[in-house]
């Protein structure tokens, strides 16, 4: 078994807990749907926002809705570029895998330009 990294990213469209924890929860559940994984399966997760997003921690999300209890988890803030897509909550998700999964990357609402 090896681990693999999966990228995400989400905007959120207020600096408030509940905006914060909506939008985590929505990147979150989308990342395992689309890759298939269940929590026992991930290594760890690292969380950046933008700047202007400081109500909150997107960790805190994962572990009391989607029950990431055992799961090593950190958020930063995202360096300020400038021009570059505010309002933004990015995750990296790295999970224990086999050799010949793919990871598919996930970008949601504003954050899909960030993939065109």
């Amino acid at each position: 078994m090896i681990t693999k990294g999966i990228r995400g990213a989400i905007t959120v469209e207020e600096n408030t807990s509940e905006a914060i924890g909506s939008a985590t929860i929505k990147l979150l559940k989308e990342i395992m749907e689309r890759n298939n994984i269940e929590t026992n399966l991930i290594s760890h997760a690292i969380f950046t926002l933008t700047p202007d997003l400081n109500a909150d921690f997107p960790a805190k999300y994962a572990r009391i809705n989607l029950k990431w209890k055992d799961v090593a988890m950190m958020c930063f803030n995202e360096i300020e570029v400038p021009n570059a897509l505010k309002m933004c909550l990015r995750v990296l998700v790295v999970v224990n895998c086999s050799e010949s999964f793919e990871p598919e990357f996930v970008y949601l609402e504003g954050a899909e330009n960030l993939r065109k």
